[in-house]
């Protein structure tokens, strides 16, 4: 039963994750781009001045988290063990090339990302304990009248989060801890259920006071130790630059422990992994900037451009350069390993195992306290702000399991639902097109007759 099970989903994941998704992530990237005009390249100054011009500035708008905090906890979910691994393995398998194609699904993301923040905003609702909600299921009950469609999304990621969200965090930070420091695995899960009880179990409120913190530093944490790396072998970036972009349209020949790329290799898994860190069109980022408070949905959006451009743009740039100009891409290794070779290679010392195993502990760390949030939120909707409680304490619950586990077989068939949800979330923003319109123009507008 358990083989049988393991084969359909295999099946159903590769559908999930291979061309049919790409194509209908990408496609509704492209339109959104083409009928909004281009917003993540025509307002993205516009839309880094909005994040990091107003961190502190005080909202009195309803909502439960500032803007800020809001994008801070999106990005804590985002920016995960799949910036380091992913990018990582998409380059393992994919060839150079796919950084490419991952640069270009983080391009299109930023303008989906953007769309999808703004409808949520807009069909957000207050729940019955006064937290603002909101998320593909909100818009699929209240903007397009499918409740039942709603309860679908809602199921997808409540039950999803148990495993990119929780397990596969857990289980990467305790095998991390282990192989460096010899901690045990039982250890690692106690504490980290430990610290990520004091952050939930104080709802949306104390999750954004967090993550407003953390992520900042653990992207520039992360950041630092890659630009050093890119400076010690800035004569080798040039030729690295190049060889993405020649090896995304030609290939790339087998060299050492590489068995060789074809083009369509390096499009599917450089898309693929750029899809599966920066989420755009999977639905969930908008749960959590639901409940932002903001004076416009589209200001809200913006957010979404900027998160997108953190994600992928930078981090998972970062660490695809760092791998390539080291020259370790071709050692026939993998995942986080490869990504902390690059590392250890291109910093001295001690230092690239420092930083990679710290960031791989921060990264799910935020990862695990992020995602909360969202299956919460799934919860919340199918049986009402009751259910959030007895939802946070199963998550701890969960990290503990993940830690000490191998389940992988859970993992699977939580990455298949984890991609399955954007099929209702795209139905919702590709229906909602024409109020998304409405709504940047309205905003633009004002911003414009304001200046």
């Amino acid at each position: 039963m358990v083989d049988q099970i393991a084969a359909a989903n295999s099946w159903l994941n590769g559908y999930v994750w291979g061309w049919p998704m790409i194509v209908l992530l990408l496609g509704t990237g492209i339109l959104l781009t083409v009928l909004t005009g281009a917003v993540q390249f025509r307002y993205l100054w516009f839309a880094l001045l909005e994040v990091l011009g107003k961190i502190r500035q005080k909202h009195t708008e309803p909502g439960s988290v500032t803007p800020f905090q809001a994008v801070a906890t999106a990005l804590a979910s985002t920016v995960g063990v799949g910036n380091i691994a992913g990018v990582a393995t998409a380059i393992s398998i994919g060839g150079p090339g796919s950084l490419f194609w991952l640069w270009v699904s983080g391009l299109l993301g930023m303008c989906t990302k953007f769309a999808e923040i703004v409808i949520a905003m807009d069909y957000r609702e207050a729940d019955e304990k006064g937290t603002m909600r909101g998320g593909a299921m909100y818009t699929l009950k209240n903007g397009l009248g499918l409740p039942w469609a709603g309860a679908i999304f809602a199921g997808l990621v409540s039950l999803a989060a148990f495993g990119i969200g929780n397990m596969v965090q857990a289980n990467s930070v305790a095998d991390s801890l282990r192989a460096t420091f010899g901690i045990s695995p039982s250890v690692t899960g106690i504490v980290m259920a430990i610290l990520a009880a004091a952050v939930i179990l104080g709802g949306i409120r104390r999750i954004g006071e967090v993550t407003e913190i953390l992520v900042p530093f653990m992207a520039i944490f992360y950041l630092g130790g890659g630009i050093v790396i890119l400076l010690r072998f800035a004569s080798e970036v040039p030729d690295a630059i190049a060889l993405v972009f020649e090896s995304a349209f030609s290939g790339t020949a087998a060299t050492g422990g590489f068995a060789g790329a074809t083009v369509m290799m390096a499009l599917r898994y450089g898309v693929a992994r750029g899809l599966f860190s920066n989420e755009a069109g999977l639905g969930s980022a908008p749960m959590v900037h639901a409940a932002a408070k903001t004076d416009h949905p589209v200001r809200q959006g913006l957010y979404g451009i900027f998160e997108v451009f953190v994600d992928t743009i930078l981090v998972c740039t970062v660490t695809g350069l760092a791998i390539l100009c080291t020259g370790v891409w071709t050692d026939g290794t993998t995942g986080a390993a490869l990504a902390g070779h690059a590392f250890s290679v291109g910093l001295p010392g001690s230092w690239g195992n420092i930083v990679v195993t710290t960031s791989l502990v921060l990264f799910a760390y935020s990862t695990l306290i992020g995602w909360s949030y969202y299956g919460e939120t799934g919860i919340v909707y199918l049986f009402g702000a009751n259910a959030a409680l007895p939802y946070r304490l199963l998550w701890l619950v969960f990290i503990y399991l993940g830690a000490v586990g191998s389940l992988h077989l859970v993992w699977d068939i939580a990455d298949t639902l984890n991609g399955l949800m954007a099929l209702p979330n795209l139905i919702s923003v590709l229906a909602s097109i024409p109020i998304l319109l409405k709504l940047k123009r309205e905003f633009f507008a004002a911003e414009a007759a304001r200046r």
